[in-house]
């Protein structure tokens, strides 16, 4: 094992990590960018720990045997793809985002060192090894073979004499033996991929004593093919691999992980992701079988962490409205729905209220009302709302109810409602041309239904006649922001805040605007002022951490970065309600969403985790970083930047540690992030490390021929 240690560490330190230059703290970057910054590698030689997703993985042993040459048979009798096939099992083994087998653990013979006493050797160190809790798992690719006088299965080793069959092969019935009652180990696997793979069975229970059958339910035998059945090799399947192999290691690395998709893939997972795609990729020539074995359908096999599903939120903590108001019998609505009285002397406390934003309003015979306007309840706070009810009613009163009515529909949220309401807000503004509120629920509706040009002309229309409107202001920024325009948002925010001081939703708006045009001390000032305002509100320390992160104030940014998280971790349908004036907007990161509410608060809290993972990775926290871009990728799948940072960690802790391991997740992420956005500007460096890593690889491919 020392020469294999040896050969590791020199493939690893042949990586050279292609990365973007540093820039100074106050370059801004360009909008809509995450400014990933990487750091120059150094070793801490730590040891990569096991992944933190709930699942305990037992201390594993594996014996992995690929023969492609085989002294005494003729050439056509050679297999091309059974070395690269040990290879793959062995990679897929031991990468943390699939077997997570401890490389020292896994001891692989090719071709000329699979010799029958080496085989037996290896087999004994596993029963000698493996204790009670522990999981052992035996892989075979190369030839099989039946004795057609006997009956009786063999497994082909490097010397094969096909004249002698029992002096030169490894009976399966030893095997089966072997694993099934000499080796002392919770979890057994048996995978083996060879022309008559199927004859393979551990020894008959009635011939067992009672240990051993208790034994036999942790046994899972996963094979080629059934008896007499050909397995089949391929050029097609990853660059040469037997079709079966193949599509165990793609199980293993996270295409078995179906039902339920949870980051794990245990055997029933595997043993039926692999029959059906075997089966169909031979057109039903080749069927593997599991069913022989009697194994627990739940063994762990593999953990994927990238697979795993976000973290379910705790149900919402409700808060509550206390109504002042400045007049008696002043009717109060929420939502559209009357809920009570408030008078001068007397205010109304409405508890039990869901965290998000509600629509409020407050209404006096002969007066225009106060309101409909947006409210926010924060999670187990109280929020004082002061009806002002100041002007006689002048407006037609149609065009007050067909307002109104547009509100009930609009509150049903929904494309269709949206169309809906926007014609009853549309005939009210005809009606009434100084109706500054149905121009603003117009632009509201057309902004939800995504026609932004629009949304435009009627919030310019709603500002026009009333300057004062800063519920307006406040939107149309945030609209603005949605489309990069941080110029034209900051020009409306400015005006909201010299009026309204301590408004935090135009103030954490203003923050992020800052936070995109990379003005990072502005953001950073903007944003602490949005969290004296409101201290419930999560949403300015995501911006905060992004802006210390982006100045090269990673602990802090830390610090904000898990204050979000855990100010955010209730319902997500309302999140976006209580985040945003913007059906389904992220806004200025190019991924805004025709979707639910509930993306928002997905997507927002995929920020904060790539956040985490960035600034750890910045402080060569690589184990960290993996934890923290896993989970990011948790709540968004298809994030390039996280893909992108996940495989550069993979690759730095590969290069600090020498571990071969982290390479394949490496690359795999390399690609996702090529896959799903091929032109942005890290692209260059992702193309130019996964070179760097397949060259690593291959180096060490070879230094391991050689040395066998």
């Amino acid at each position: 094992m020392l020469a294999k240690r040896i050969l590791l560490g020199c493939a690893c330190a042949a990586l050279l990590l292609a990365q973007p230059q540093k820039q100074p703290p106050q370059t801004p970057p360009k909008q809509g960018e995450r400014d990933l910054k990487l750091e120059k590698i150094e070793a801490d030689g730590a040891e990569p720990p096991a992944p933190k997703t709930g699942v305990i993985v037992p201390r594993s042993y594996a014996l992995v045997v690929g023969i492609s040459k085989y002294i005494n048979l003729p050439p056509k009798n050679q297999l091309p793809y059974a070395e690269a096939d040990a290879q793959l099992m062995f990679q897929i083994l031991i990468s943390p985002e699939g077997g997570n087998f401890k490389a020292q653990n896994v001891h692989v013979l090719t071709n000329e060192k699979a010799t029958l006493a080496n085989l037996r050797q290896e087999i004994d160190r596993l029963a000698g090894e493996a204790k009670e809790d522990d999981r052992v798992l035996i892989y075979f690719a190369g030839h099989g073979f039946i004795d057609d006088q006997t009956g009786k299965g063999y497994l082909a080793p490097y010397g094969i004499d096909l004249h002698n069959y029992a002096a030169t092969g490894l009976p399966m019935e030893e095997l089966g033996q072997a694993i099934g009652g000499r080796i002392h180990a919770k979890s057994k696997i048996l995978i083996t991929d060879s022309c008559h793979s199927g004859a393979i069975t551990p020894e008959d229970t009635e011939k067992l004593n009672s240990s051993l059958v208790k034994l036999q339910a942790s046994l899972f035998s996963l094979t080629a093919s059934k008896d007499r059945e050909q397995s089949f090799e391929s050029p097609d399947f990853g660059g040469g691999h037997g079709v079966f192999t193949y599509y165990v290691a793609q199980g293993m690395a996270g295409a078995a992980d179906t039902t339920p998709r949870d980051g794990v893939v245990t055997a029933d997972e595997l043993a039926e992701y692999v029959h059906t795609q075997v089966r169909e990729a031979t057109g039903g020539k080749q069927n593997p079988t599991s069913e022989r074995g009697s194994f627990d359908p739940n063994m762990f096999m593999a953990l994927v962490p990238a697979n795993a599903p976000p973290g379910v939120p705790p149900a919402p903590k409700f808060g509550e409205f206390i109504f002042e108001s400045n007049m008696d019998d002043v009717t109060i609505l929420v939502d559209g729905k009357i809920v009570g009285l408030a008078s001068k002397d007397k205010p109304f406390r409405l508890p039990g209220q869901t965290p998000g934003a509600h629509m409020v309003q407050g209404t006096h015979n002969g007066y225009e009302p106060d309101g409909p306007r947006e409210e926010t309840v924060y999670p187990g706070q109280s929020n004082t709302v002061t009806l002002k009810i100041l002007i006689a009613r002048h407006r037609k009163q149609a065009a007050v109810d067909l307002l109104d009515k547009g509100l009930k529909t609009y509150l049903k949220g929904g494309a269709q409602n949206y169309r809906e309401a926007a014609v009853s807000f549309a005939q009210a503004f005809k009606m009434d041309s100084t109706y500054s509120q149905a121009a603003y629920y117009l632009a509201r509706c057309y902004n939800s239904l995504f026609d932004e040009e629009n949304a435009d002309k009627f919030y310019q229309k709603a500002i026009q006649i009333d300057p004062d409107y800063m519920e307006a202001r406040t939107n149309y920024a945030g609209m603005l922001l949605d489309k990069l325009d941080t110029d034209g948002a900051i020009r409306q925010l400015t005006v909201v805040i010299q009026r309204e001081p301590n408004n935090d939703v135009a103030l954490r708006h203003l923050a992020q605007a800052y936070r995109l045009k990379g003005s990072y001390p502005q953001a950073i000032e903007i944003a602490q002022r949005a969290i004296q305002a409101a201290p419930a509100v999560g949403e300015p320390h995501l911006w905060l951490g992004d802006s210390l992160r982006l100045s090269n104030h990673e602990a802090e940014a830390e610090t904000e970065y898990e204050k979000y998280l855990k100010l955010t971790n209730f319902d997500p349908k309302l999140s976006g309600q209580l985040n945003y004036y913007v059906l389904g907007s992220l806004i200025g990161f190019g991924r805004r969403h025709k979707a639910a509410e509930q993306d928002v608060w997905k997507a927002l809290r995929s920020l904060a985790w790539f956040g985490l993972c960035d600034s750890e990775k910045r402080l060569k926290h690589y184990d960290r970083a993996i934890e923290f871009c896993t989970k990011s990728l948790s709540y968004d799948p298809q994030d390039p930047f996280a893909h992108y940072a996940l495989g550069l960690s993979y690759e730095l802790r590969a290069q600090a540690n020498n571990s071969l391991a982290d390479l394949d997740p490496a690359l795999k992420h390399l690609n996702e992030m090529l896959e799903i956005n091929p032109d942005m500007e890290e692209a260059k460096y992702a193309k130019a490390n996964i070179t760097a890593i397949q060259q690593a690889i291959t180096n060490y491919q070879k230094a391991i021929q050689h040395n066998n």
